[in-house]
Parts: C-alpha cells; sequence; structure tokens
C-alpha cells in the first residue's frame, strides 16, 4: 500500500471516530491531521463561527502566508474528515503580550 493511500485510510478512519464531537470539536481533531505536526504547531484553532468560518490564530507574519497559500487545500481536508461544512478559514496573527515594564519608586533612580 503506498503512503498517501495509507495517509487517506488514516484519515478516514479518523473522520468516523469524530461523528460524536461537535463541529468546533471534529474541527480541532483534525487540524493537526489535516496541517501535519510541523505546520499545526504554528496555527491554533481559535472558534467557528455563526457564518461558518473557522477562525484560526496563526504564530507570525511569515506563517500567516504559509497557512494563507494553503487555505484552499487546508479547508477542503478539514470537511472532507472533520464533515463540518466551512464557508472558509480567517487566519489572523497571535497578539504577543506586551512586556511588563518594571515602575521605579522615587529612591530607585540611579544618578
Amino acid at each position: 500500500m503506498s503512503l498517501e493511500r495509507m495517509r487517506d485510510v488514516l484519515r478516514g478512519s479518523l473522520g468516523r471516530s469524530l461523528r460524536d464531537l461537535g463541529p468546533e470539536d471534529r474541527l480541532v481533531a483534525a487540524w493537526q491531521v489535516v496541517c501535519g505536526a510541523a505546520l499545526a504547531a504554528h496555527g491554533t484553532v481559535s472558534h467557528l463561527d455563526e457564518e461558518s468560518v473557522l477562525h484560526v490564530r496563526v504564530d507570525s507574519q511569515e506563517w500567516f502566508e504559509i497557512f494563507f497559500d494553503r487555505r484552499t487545500s487546508l479547508k477542503q481536508d478539514l470537511v472532507r474528515i472533520a464533515s463540518v461544512p466551512l464557508a472558509g478559514i480567517h487566519f489572523e496573527k497571535a497578539r504577543v503580550a506586551p512586556r511588563a515594564r518594571a515602575v521605579e519608586g522615587p529612591g530607585d533612580r540611579k544618578a
């Protein structure tokens, strides 16, 4: 059996095992398989909105571009494996929390 055929069999098996989960949970579980571990490590499913758009937070601009370029195939594979209709995928760059600055008291300043 070819590697591609084996991958298709495993994806089909995953799809059948997800039937008892809600739509968003099925998409989250399928995300790892559809993306592969390396790509999935840089994008996190945020939520599925009322218009059936999946929102995904992405680590950086570089990864945003990679995900954006693959959006059509990612959507098709997610729909096939998770059996959840999707209108699209919206990628958004993750916000980085600003670093806390130390507050100096009057006696803490150096001359």
